[in-house]
């Protein structure tokens, strides 16, 4: 389980899908104007697979966001990422498993998912065959995708490049 602070003076924490309800913990964390500051934790549980999904729609509609406004970079790098959300999701299914692992902890013995290489996430997917066969291209266009394009030079990708990316993302979305 994760833990996250938030402020002792917060009357609740945050609700969110994620929040374990009535679970807190205090902890000291030094000393303030001659009193002890608290902080309190909450745990936070895995991801749900419905959540994951949310999340992998939501970045492909700020990629798109992005592409309108002419933020290309920024595009393409969302658009990717939407595909690895997405893949993550499928991946859960496949297993039968009801959540994905967050923390350090969650993913002791499951290193192998703790990864943003989509040939390898589509692969473990169980997916790899469908994908492939229908959309190949736009898989061939999103496949070299990789979490370090967010420190390419502001103008590396075209619009060209970031509507490629955004269509085949949404492409290889609809199959997952």
């Amino acid at each position: 389980m994760r833990l996250c602070a938030c402020s002792a003076a917060a009357v609740a924490p945050r609700r969110s899908p994620r929040v374990k309800p009535a679970t807190a913990y205090t902890k000291d964390v030094g000393r303030t104007s001659d009193h002890m500051q608290k902080r309190r934790y909450h745990a936070l549980r895995m991801i749900s697979i419905a959540d994951l999904q949310k999340v992998a729609r939501a970045r492909l509609q700020d990629a798109k966001a992005l592409c309108k406004a002419k933020r290309y970079d920024g595009a393409t790098y969302l658009a990717g990422y939407a595909v690895e959300v997405g893949l993550k999701a499928r991946i859960c299914k496949s297993l039968g498993w009801k959540e994905f692992p967050e923390t350090a902890k969650e993913f002791e013995g499951l290193v192998t998912f703790k990864t943003h290489k989509l040939p390898l996430l589509l692969r473990l997917s169980g997916r790899e065959e469908v994908v492939k066969q229908k959309v190949f291209v736009e898989w061939s266009a999103v496949a070299s995708w990789d979490p370090e394009t967010r420190y390419r030079a502001v103008g590396a990708s075209s619009k060209k490049e970031a509507e490629l990316m955004i269509e085949s993302a949404a492409a290889i979305l609809s199959l997952l």
